[in-house]
C-alpha cells in the first residue's frame, strides 16, 4: 500500500480508503464487515471513511464496535454530517455541527475524529455560521480538521475567504471514468491544500466490467441487492456498459484488471490523496487495495478518454 499526504493537513493517508455508504450497518451483515474491515487493515488501508447518515448512524455504531481494540493512531477515522437524521436534525446550522459530532463520537467510541466534513453545501445557513462552528469544533479536540464534499468553486472559494476560521484540507467528490463534472474544482483546491478523496472510484461497481450488455446482473452484486441497489440505476445502462467494454482491451493491454485501471486512472492525479471503495466481502477490499502503486502511461490515459468520450 502506498500513503499520500491529505492537502495542508498532517495526516497521511492510503491511496486507498474503505468507505461504508450502502454497506456496513445497512446492506451488508455484521460478519461480513468486520471481515472487509480487518481484511482493510491487512492489506495497508489506515483511512476509513463514514457518514451519520450511513444507515442513519448504524454504519458508525458498526465502525464503534469493529475499530475497538485497535490503537486508535492507527487508523485515520473521518465521518460528515449534512443530510436529515430527522425532520429537524439537518443541515450545518451551528446547533447542528455541535448535536450531530457529538452523536458521532458516541456512536463511533471515540473522542475525536480526524475529519470531519461537510456532506454537501448548506444554502439555509450563513457559510461564516458553519466555517466557526467547524472552528470550534477543531479547537475543542473533537475533530483534527475539516472537509467538505461536492461543493463548487464558488463556494468553496467563500469559505477560504472567511478570515480567522479553520481551513478545509479536503474535498470528497464523486470522480470516476465516468464521472468527471468536479475535476474543474481542482486546481482550486491544490493551490490552497486542499487534497481530493474520491467516491465511487468504481461507478458503483460498473468500472470492474462485472456488469454486462444484455445479461442479467451477477447473482449477489450491488446491483442485486434490495438494501445497495437503489442508486445503481443511473449507472447500469447500455451506454455506460458500451464505454466499460471499450475499455477491456485497454484493461487487458495495461495487465490490469478494470478495477485496476479505474483505481489507477483517479490515483494518476497528484490532487487525489485517497480513492474510497465500497465492499461486501473482504476479497473485494484485497482486490481493490492491491490497485495501490500501479501506474498508467500516457498512452493508456489518452486511450482511456478515447473509449469514453
Amino acid at each position: 500500500m502506498k500513503y499520500r499526504k491529505l492537502g495542508a493537513s498532517d495526516l497521511t493517508v492510503s491511496e486507498i480508503s474503505l468507505g461504508s455508504w450502502l454497506t456496513f450497518g445497512a446492506g451488508v451483515d455484521d460478519s461480513s464487515g468486520r471481515a472487509c474491515v480487518n481484511a482493510a487493515f491487512d492489506a495497508g488501508i489506515n483511512f476509513i471513511d463514514t457518514s451519520n447518515i450511513y444507515g442513519v448512524g448504524a454504519a458508525e455504531e458498526f465502525l464503534g464496535r469493529a475499530l475497538q481494540g485497535r490503537p486508535r493512531s492507527s487508523f485515520v477515522l473521518a465521518t460528515k454530517l449534512f443530510f436529515p437524521m430527522t425532520e429537524t436534525d439537518k443541515g450545518l446550522s451551528r446547533a447542528q455541527i455541535r448535536k450531530q459530532l457529538d452523536a458521532s463520537l458516541k456512536r463511533l467510541k471515540t473522542d475525536f475524529v480526524d475529519l470531519y466534513q461537510c456532506h454537501r453545501y448548506d444554502h439555509e445557513t450563513p457559510l461564516h455560521e458553519t466555517m466557526e462552528a467547524l472552528t470550534e469544533a477543531v479547537k475543542a479536540g473533537k475533530t483534527r480538521w475539516i472537509g467538505f464534499s461536492e461543493w463548487n468553486a464558488e463556494q468553496i472559494a467563500a469559505a477560504l475567504a472567511i478570515p480567522g476560521v479553520a481551513k478545509f484540507v479536503s474535498s470528497q467528490p464523486q470522480y470516476s471514468i465516468i464521472a468527471r463534472r468536479h475535476e474543474p474544482v481542482f486546481p482550486l483546491c491544490a493551490g490552497n491544500g486542499i487534497g481530493q478523496i474520491v467516491w465511487s472510484p468504481l461507478a458503483q461497481g460498473i468500472l470492474t466490467g462485472k456488469y454486462k450488455r444484455g445479461a442479467p446482473p451477477p447473482e449477489g452484486s450491488r446491483a442485486t441487492s434490495e438494501s445497495m441497489g437503489y442508486f445503481m440505476s443511473h449507472w447500469l445502462n447500455d451506454s455506460n456498459l458500451a464505454k466499460v467494454d471499450r475499455l477491456r482491451p485497454i484493461a487487458a493491454q495495461a495487465g490490469m484488471s478494470l478495477a485496476h485501471l479505474a483505481l489507477a486512472w483517479v490515483l494518476r492525479r497528484p490532487e487525489v490523496s485517497s480513492a474510497i471503495i465500497g465492499a461486501s466481502r473482504p476479497e473485494q477490499v484485497l482486490e481493490n487495495a492491491a490497485a495501490s502503486g500501479k501506474t498508467l502511461s500516457p498512452d493508456l490515459v489518452a486511450a482511456i478518454d478515447a473509449a469514453v468520450a
